[in-house]
């Protein structure tokens, strides 16, 4: 063992374990820096301070790089809650289930921008418009054995969905969804129905996307459903 504590025969690794523990290494041996050779571009040499800069260098343009997207991950986020906020308050304003499921289909495609749009509801009323973006199943979940799963976990589902349930939701257009979101709408006793959305866009919804602002859409339709009776 040396006056310094370090034992003979050290690893690469231990050394540089070593020195991360006593940064104060150099100023105690200032001639050990004059003989370190710090990476260098083939054909060029450096000194260890300018090397050490070019590290802080690069150390900030990726922190710059970072912060930029944080910045632009906060913008897109604000956008969004302005977004859902409004939807919220227009289906607030609505007094009747037409009115309702309308004012969200036409959010979702003018707010949001969606490709297709698919509201499901697991119940009967003769004021509901006639219009391909609504499926009404009076007969409730059991009646669509496929989404069983689906309804029992939940949650929302992002990504591919599986053809039976594409074609289930989009019948002709199913063959032009590339990606998609289908979101419970839940009841106090039982589900409500179902939201799917659709994109021609293969990589806009995806399994590992967040879906806090989604399940924030689902419950304000939900609670917007729930306020009128079934007829």
């Amino acid at each position: 063992m040396s006056d310094s504590g370090i034992k003979e025969g050290l690893t690469p690794t231990e050394v540089a374990s070593y020195l991360r523990r006593h940064p104060e290494f150099l100023h105690d041996y200032p001639d050990l820096a004059l003989t370190l050779a710090p990476p260098r571009e083939q054909g060029t040499t450096t000194s260890l301070a300018s090397y050490q800069l070019d590290v802080l260098r690069d150390k900030n343009r990726e922190l710059g790089r970072r912060l930029h997207e944080l910045v632009n991950i906060a913008a897109e986020n604000e956008q969004l809650v302005q977004r859902v906020h409004g939807l919220t308050v227009a289906l607030m304003r609505e007094s009747t289930l037409p009115a309702s499921v309308r004012r969200v289909v036409a959010s979702l495609r003018e707010d949001f921008h969606t490709d297709f749009v698919r509201l499901v509801l697991f119940r009967a009323d003769t004021d509901l418009p006639a219009a391909e973006w609504l499926i009404v199943q009076p007969q409730g979940a059991g009646a669509l054995p496929e989404f069983a799963e689906f309804l029992k976990n939940a949650e929302p589902l992002c990504g591919r969905l599986q053809p039976e349930k594409l074609d289930a939701l989009f019948g002709q257009h199913a063959d032009e969804v590339r990606s998609s979101v289908l979101l419970p709408l839940a009841g106090s006793n039982a589900p409500l129905g179902m939201l799917a959305i659709g994109s021609t866009d293969a990589n806009r919804f995806h399994p590992g996307m967040g879906t806090v602002f989604l399940k924030l859409i689902a419950e304000a339709v939900a609670v917007s459903i729930a306020r009128f009776p079934a007829k």
